[in-house]
């Protein structure tokens, strides 16, 4: 009697399950990517220069006429690829519309979109923005050192606020120190490119929330 087709797939089901699992090559951790990115623009800006305080403006050195959200011209693409051991980060950046004597600061935030957080990567820590920016191009290395993160409490009764820093998740006020906790932010929708010009020094020239990309 030839067995049954059930039989047949019991026994292909019993040989999988006795048979060792296959084991990946570490060094693909290395050289394989999680890979999150953005369209950035002024409509992801929440609100517009002019609402700024004119005495805060001028603290963050404002020096142009600013334009409202819907008129600028200014568009820009960013990508952030964590290697999967998590050793290090790539950040690629494209800019369009944007002068690039105009930039003044340009940061990986985290935050919800809609809100405004805690500078997490200042990526001008790796040169002037001017020259960096000048093709239009931004590429950059980091790892776990390049996060912005506090580490000690300012002191004195004059200094009640928290300094800013993003914490590891809700609840936790422990700080991002990593880039396996970086992306982890990033997996949750609470990071954000965001570009600073002379004009635009307070909620920025444009700004592109993070999503899961290819």
């Amino acid at each position: 009697m030839r067995p049954s087709h059930a039989s047949f797939l019991l026994a292909a089901l019993l040989t999988a399950a006795a048979s060792p699992a296959r084991a990946e090559d570490p060094a693909l951790g290395a050289t394989t990517y999680v890979v999150y990115e953005s369209y950035m623009s002024p409509a992801q800006q929440p609100g517009e220069e002019s609402e700024v305080p004119k005495p805060l403006e001028k603290s963050l050195g404002a020096t142009k006429p600013s334009t409202p959200r819907a008129q600028r011209a200014s568009r820009g693409w960013g990508r952030v690829r964590f290697t999967r051991d998590f050793s290090s980060a790539l950040v690629d950046v494209e800019i369009k519309g944007v002068d690039p004597a105009d930039i003044i600061m340009f940061h990986i935030h985290c935050g919800p979109p809609g809100a405004l957080g805690p500078v997490l990567v200042d990526l001008g820590k790796f040169g002037p923005l001017s020259q960096k920016l000048a093709g239009g191009k931004l590429s950059v290395k980091l790892a776990n050192e390049d996060l912005t993160w506090v580490s000690m409490l300012p002191k004195g009764p004059k200094n009640l606020t928290l300094p800013e820093s993003c914490p590891v998740d809700i609840g936790f006020p422990t700080q991002t120190k990593t880039l396996v906790g970086m992306e982890h932010l990033a997996r949750r929708g609470l990071l954000y490119f965001n570009l600073h010009t002379k004009a635009h020094t307070y909620y920025g020239e444009m700004r592109g929330q993070l999503a899961p990309g290819k």
